[in-house]
């Protein structure tokens, strides 16, 4: 019988009625039939269901003969770090990320953090009810994985090489609240800290910068406090947003191209980006020596093109950020030393930098809409533009270049809706326009 919490790659459902310590319990055993691990790491988000879920993990895994460290509450990457640092043999996080409070759900990884593939999940999901006990019985494990994280952190940035410019930092309420408490005491940092206490109620609202309507609390912050950056988290922070000394949010496709030019400095290399804003990456990439490698959107393809063709980075524009350094996995964190290591190595400010490249390819950022026919929608699409696009291609829903623009129209894997970007080649008018004009054609469609 098919699970309605099982998705493509991950987990995700609401609690009690699609997902409980009980299903967690389950799938945990029947991961462990799959993956057959000696030693794996389990943690928690902030949710007010997260720890009875990973309980029952913890029990699934014990119950089959798995040695499991627990991480308590933090962040997926957490769990990253402590897969690929300790050789652990997996990680599962129980998280749902920017879903609503009634949700939640688990991500998984392998073997030294390696992501696990569509067929894995599938097998797991299949092995459901099929699992017995073995002889043996799994212990708990200690080990101080933050404190170990904490002096990676410091390995990859001396607090030396850090720019200490006065930042708002807007943790939501979310799970990053003690990790970053800890971070600005260990490298010094000048930091204001927004909404730092871990709370699973969420008082203020589901942390998801990427939303228009969650931005307004840190932009209002970094005026208020004359801070020269502002950063924000989601809920498992496995994704990080930035914004400029003016408060204005900084589109997370300028960092792809950012960091990708920062590592390329380094030496000829891969750069990893998925589809749905492309042009600026891109000129980037290749201004700087480097090979640019089209990825389909999600961590899993991100983290397999990573490990697969040695790549030190990749981007997606919606804050997700992999590193070759940090177990080809993405990390919340790593970005915003990062920025603060770019910024102490130059007298331009970044966001001066972002700003040109916004210019050269203004966007207009992930717009979302609820439909009821997905695929009648992106049928409609494609047959209204196929005549005159230049270059088309259906990796992650509809892709079409023009000339002086172009668009990306995929289904979320999450939610049901319709996202939209839209970007040009230094027109801002065109842009905005043709924006409206797909728009309008997906609501006729709806």
């Amino acid at each position: 019988m098919k699970q309605p919490c099982f998705k493509t790659y991950d987990v995700r459902g609401k609690v009690p009625h699609e997902l409980n310590p009980e299903m967690a319990e389950n799938i945990a055993a029947a991961y462990a039939e799959v993956l057959k691990p000696a030693r794996v790491a389990v943690g928690y988000d902030v949710r007010l269901t997260s720890p009875e879920l990973a309980a029952g993990v913890v029990e699934g895994l014990l119950k089959q003969g798995v040695d499991v460290y627990e991480l308590g509450m933090g962040g997926t990457e957490e769990v990253y770090h402590a897969a690929f640092a300790g050789q652990l043999d997996g990680g599962i996080m129980v998280t749902a990320s920017h879903n609503p409070a009634e949700y939640n759900g688990m991500k998984f990884v392998a073997r030294h953090g390696a992501p696990l593939t569509a067929e894995q999940l599938g097998l797991v999901h299949q092995s459901l009810g099929h699992v017995r006990s073995s002889k043996r019985r799994g212990v708990t494990l200690h080990r101080d994985w933050r404190a170990q994280y904490l002096d990676y952190l410091a390995d990859m940035f001396p607090p030396q090489s850090l720019a200490k410019i006065k930042t708002v930092a807007n943790a939501g309420n979310g799970s990053i609240g003690h990790l970053l408490k800890a971070i600005v005491q260990r490298f010094e940092l000048d930091v204001e800290v927004v909404l730092g206490e871990p709370d699973g109620t969420f008082p203020n609202g589901i942390p998801n910068p990427l939303l228009p309507e969650k931005r307004e609390l840190t932009s209002q912050a970094v005026l208020e406090k004359g801070a020269q950056l502002g950063v924000a988290w989601d809920g498992d922070f496995d994704r990080c947003f930035f914004f400029d000394d003016g408060g204005r949010f900084l589109e997370s496709y300028y960092l792809v191209g950012m960091f990708a030019r920062h590592f390329l400095k380094s030496g000829p290399a891969a750069i990893c980006y998925d589809p749905r804003l492309t042009w600026n990456t891109i000129e980037v990439v290749e201004e700087a020596g480097g090979t640019p490698l089209l990825c389909p959107t999600g961590h899993v393809f991100f983290k397999q093109n990573l490990r697969s063709n040695a790549a030190v980075y990749g981007g997606e524009m919606s804050g997700h950020h992999y590193f070759q350094r940090f177990g080809c996995c993405d990390s919340g964190v790593l970005p915003w030393l990062l920025w603060l290591q770019i910024q102490a190595a130059q007298e331009q400010p970044i966001s001066s930098y972002i700003q040109e490249r916004a210019g050269r390819f203004p966007v207009s950022g992930e717009i979302n809409r609820s439909v009821k026919d997905q695929v009648k929608v992106l049928q409609a699409i494609r047959q209204r533009y196929q005549d005159e696009v230049v270059r088309s291609w259906d990796l992650d829903g509809v892709s079409f270049d023009f000339d002086k623009w172009r668009f990306n129209l995929r289904s979320s894997n999450t939610e049901p809706l319709i996202r939209l970007n839209v970007e040009s080649r230094g027109d801002e008018a065109l842009m905005q326009s043709k924006t409206q004009e797909i728009l309008q054609l997906v609501d006729e469609c709806s």
